[in-house]
């Protein structure tokens, strides 16, 4: 197994303050009759299976670019459900990953992916993960693989949560000037658990955007 990424973890560290109230003191405990989290928010403002981040995953109204570099491959290993509206949200759950790596390539995180797919909380912790590459210096390369997706409807119909499984065993980062990837010993560290609240798109139909990310990192489940 390849090496994690310095800029993985550090990311992860920078955003650590946000994530701890997100998840109301880390207490991620759910069952399926659970309401989800974020759904009193209402709307927000303005796959196939191991499917790469050079074809998103499926063509937007507004033309939003979500195209990365050949060697920074985002897959998403997992099976649409039946629903439409988990379906999409699972989809743009996706792309809101797609658009902090476009944000990360670019330098910046202004792009127009990143505030097409993110809003509220989900927007704070993509600028955060963006800062946190970009004042470091770094880039990304490698497969950063995301699976064992689990998708869920709230009552209202207004937000679906998305959760998965992360490996960023063969996702690097790499120095911006030198070239340099950065590595270090692999371990549970490699692993993280995201659960997305996906809110709908008000003028754009079919569209949803992250508006709460709770992460668990070192998530032994995931192994």
């Amino acid at each position: 197994m390849k090496r994690r990424s310095l800029p993985v973890a550090a990311a992860l560290a920078a955003s650590a303050a946000l994530l701890l109230t997100a998840c109301g003191g880390g207490d991620d405990k759910s069952s399926d009759n659970d309401k989800i989290a974020g759904t009193d928010q209402g709307s927000a403002t303005p796959s196939e299976t191991a499917e790469s981040s050079a074809a998103p995953a499926k063509d937007k109204p507004d033309g939003v670019d979500l195209s990365l570099p050949k060697d920074m491959n985002l897959v998403f290993d997992w099976d649409k459900p039946k629903g439409k509206d988990e379906a999409a949200a699972m989809d743009d759950a996706a792309n809101f990953f797609r658009a902090i790596y476009r944000g990360v390539d670019k330098r910046t995180t202004k792009d127009a992916a990143v505030t097409t797919y993110a809003t509220g909380g989900g927007l704070k912790y993509a600028q955060t993960q963006i800062e946190a590459w970009v004042e470091g210096g770094w880039t990304a390369t490698g497969t950063l693989r995301h699976y064992d997706v689990t998708t869920r409807s709230a009552e209202n119909g207004t937000s679906v949560e998305v959760a998965f499984c992360a490996d960023s065993s063969k996702f690097y980062g790499k120095e911006i000037k030198t070239d340099k990837i950065l590595t270090t010993k692999p371990s549970l560290e490699d692993f993280d658990y995201y659960k997305l609240i996906m809110v709908k798109y008000p003028t754009t139909e079919g569209m949803w955007q992250a508006s709460k990310v709770f992460v668990e990192t070192k998530a032994a489940k995931c192994q």
